[in-house]
């Protein structure tokens, strides 16, 4: 792993996106020193490792999510500031470094998922209300080529906590999660050709606060979270053409809060995380071959991370920023190289940040 440059300022909840020129842009967020939620944002640029400073936002935002839509744009939705959750919306323009107010989601959720459709719409999931247990079923589409979000129908099962999944027939998997303080195995369907969700089989393991991968062969890698307060290693598999889950070989670490990234060679990057029933940050990173369902460890990061952000970059490498090194919260970056093993440090992000949301375009800049 390789230390890059910092962030500009110190931020936690905040959101991460790759743009189509390869930078990475960072929006929002907020840390412990701060009374104001950020409307700073700020771009990476992997050829120079430096961190500049680009438009703020309209509204200060954590907890948000962030997409790149394919007319280059990114969407920020949602988010909060103390005691408030957010519906607004607002889309960034790479190319003039401003923000726009855009329409806002027809709920105002929090620990929702949003996903890119095939047809260039956007798919909100789920979520809670302000720190509730309870739980949401609602479903929201934004359209942008007329700037509209409506209300469509909603899940089978009332998630929060859960992950989205595109899969490359253009139906999205939606699976686990919790409600009620109870994790879930459920998962579902949705079909956005005819606008309907379908059951899925349920997962071998109820798991919350996990990750989802898609690989090259088309399954959905689900990997670690916790099924109520045990941290899990279990992963598993599932087929969208038989509909089956199975279960693979577990993880060297137990791990929730963790990020999974992709590599271009197919294999899965496994970083960080909350490892054990306690909140202390783990710097081990673990590497998953599909091809020979087996785990192997690869080197460490220099610094302890969960609730951090992993970007698989257009030269391969892979960017992780931010998160927390309890009770540290992190503005350190840093650089992993799937041909070495290795890590670099980066020049620290302008912000520290914590439980930022990662948008993985087909570019290589993180917003």
């Amino acid at each position: 792993w390789i230390n890059i440059g910092n962030m500009s300022h110190s931020r936690e909840s905040f959101a991460a996106t790759l743009l189509a020129n390869g930078s990475v842009l960072v929006t929002g967020g907020w840390n412990f020193d701060d009374i104001e939620i950020h409307r700073s944002t700020e771009l990476y640029d992997p050829s120079t490792r430096i961190w500049t400073p680009t438009g703020n936002m309209k509204h200060g935002r954590q907890a948000h999510i962030t997409l790149l839509l394919t007319n280059g744009k990114v969407l920020a939705t949602g988010g909060m500031i103390p005691a408030i959750l957010e519906n607004d919306c607002e889309l960034y323009n790479p190319s003039t470094g401003a923000w726009t107010s855009t329409s806002g989601m027809t709920h105002k959720v929090e620990l929702y998922t949003a996903c890119l459709l095939t047809n260039g719409q956007v798919l909100v999931t789920g979520g809670s209300k302000f720190y509730s247990v309870k739980s949401e079923s609602t479903a929201q589409l934004y359209d942008p080529s007329k700037d509209i979000w409506t209300t469509i129908v909603s899940m089978y099962h009332a998630r929060q906590g859960h992950t989205a999944s595109l899969l490359k027939s253009g139906e999205v998997l939606v699976a686990g999660g919790s409600s009620n303080r109870t994790s879930l195995d459920s998962a579902e369907l949705y079909n956005p050709l005819q606008g309907t969700w379908a059951i899925a089989r349920s997962m071998n393991q109820s798991r919350e606060r996990h990750t989802a991968s898609l690989l090259t062969n088309g399954r959905v890698l689900v990997i670690g979270g916790a099924n109520g307060d045990t941290i899990l290693n279990s992963a598993e598999l599932y087929d969208p053409l038989t509909g089956l889950w199975t279960t693979t070989s577990r993880m060297n670490y137990r791990r929730k809060s963790h990020t999974t990234t992709l590599l271009k060679n197919g294999k899965v990057l496994v970083t960080g995380g909350q490892i054990f029933d306690s909140h202390e940050s783990e710097s081990s990173a673990e590497l998953y071959d599909p091809s020979s369902d087996i785990w192997t460890t690869t080197g460490s990061m220099n610094h302890g991370r969960r609730d951090h952000t992993a970007t698989l970059l257009t030269n391969g490498k892979v960017l992780v920023t931010g998160g927390r090194s309890s009770p540290i919260i992190l503005n350190s970056a840093e650089l992993y190289d799937p041909s070495t093993g290795f890590w670099t440090t980066t020049n620290t992000m302008i912000s520290e940040q914590l439980k930022h949301a990662e948008s993985k375009p087909k570019n290589a800049n993180l917003l």
